[in-house]
């Protein structure tokens, strides 16, 4: 087993380190150069991992959109629903399939990037959205929400009566 060198003043001989870490470990170093690309099937805490859908979100006057990439899946695979009044959430429990060949004589993944399993996003909406006309298409794997907002209360006029 190699042994990474301290020198008498207490410096660490990095080199060395790096070496050894790359010889024994080398999902330490991926891990620690590619931090996003994380397996899906590790855990966070004991529990199932669930991935991000990335989003790009649009306000206007009249309404959220937000854009989500969800490749691979249907709209059968994502549910959308409010929850707590006014926490949207997105969920994927639809698995895009993998290659079939894997049973084949010298198939194998080099890498696994793209996301399979469960996925959930969560957004806490503002105050004068509408929930109840919150809409979603799935289109081309990207699904579009739309919450509309809630016009603001006209302010109030004053007018001047005069006394007679």
């Amino acid at each position: 087993m190699s042994r990474v060198a301290i020198t008498s003043t207490g410096d660490v001989d990095f080199g060395g380190l790096v070496s050894h870490l790359l010889e024994h470990h080398p999902s330490v170093i991926e891990k620690l150069m590619f931090p996003s690309t994380r397996s899906h099937h590790e855990t966070r805490n004991g529990e199932e991992s669930k991935g991000n859908i990335p989003v790009d979100i649009v306000e206007t006057p009249k309404e959220l959109v937000m854009y989500m990439d969800v490749p691979g899946l249907s709209k059968s695979d994502i549910q959308v629903t409010v929850e707590e009044e006014n926490l949207l959430v997105v969920r994927s429990n639809g698995k895009r399939k993998r290659e079939e060949k894997e049973d084949e004589e010298g198939f194998k993944y080099l890498r696994l990037e793209r996301r399979t399993g469960k996925m959930v996003r969560k957004f806490r909406l503002p105050k004068n959205c509408n929930v109840s006309a919150i809409t979603a298409k799935c289109e081309n794997g990207v699904l579009t929400v739309v919450v509309e907002k809630i016009p603001p209360a006209p302010k109030s006029k004053t007018v001047e009566v005069k006394i007679s």
